[in-house]
């Protein structure tokens, strides 16, 4: 049996000296807003998931209203997430995301994002691709105001 699990998110850039993307900390001149480290990427790969399993979105188990959740490491609402659909008998076959940035450059980031995914989600980093494409100066993510996430999965049961 097969799902299909679909999630994307956007976080607002600010002044700041890193930023948190695809579990990783990057050094930058700019940080991205949020309730909780704001890590786009891992927060679109917990809203493909729990689609896949039909358990909602990251919203419904981790509100931005929440003081447990103010600061919080997405790397561990990451976990949360592959264990819940772990108890549910899933499993990831294949993860696909890509990053919309203009800046910072990332192409040489990918390989530790994806690794770093990888062993969140306890897959081989065969499993797990992450691509990153600017956005041409067009939009809030051109412009550089903004970084969005978009993560596709195929779980198995």
């Amino acid at each position: 049996m097969y799902r299909v699990g679909l999630g994307h998110d956007t976080h607002r850039l600010v002044e700041g000296n890193s930023l948190h993307l695809g579990g990783i900390v990057i050094p930058f001149h700019k940080t991205l807003l949020g309730h909780s480290d704001a890590d786009p990427l891992l927060h679109a790969i917990c809203d493909a998931l729990l689609g896949a399993a039909a358990l909602g979105d990251i919203g419904d188990y981790f509100p931005d209203t929440s003081e447990e959740n103010r600061g919080r490491d997405s790397a561990e609402i990451l976990a949360i997430c592959i264990e819940m659909v772990a108890q549910e008998g899933w499993s990831v076959e294949n993860l696909d995301c890509y990053i919309l940035a203009q800046e910072p450059k990332l192409g040489a980031l990918k390989g530790k994002m994806r690794d770093r995914i990888a062993s969140i989600l306890d897959v081989n980093s065969s499993c797990v691709c992450v691509k990153a494409k600017t956005g041409e100066h067009v939009g809030p993510v051109g412009r550089g105001e903004a970084i969005t996430a978009v993560a596709s999965v195929i779980l198995t049961k």
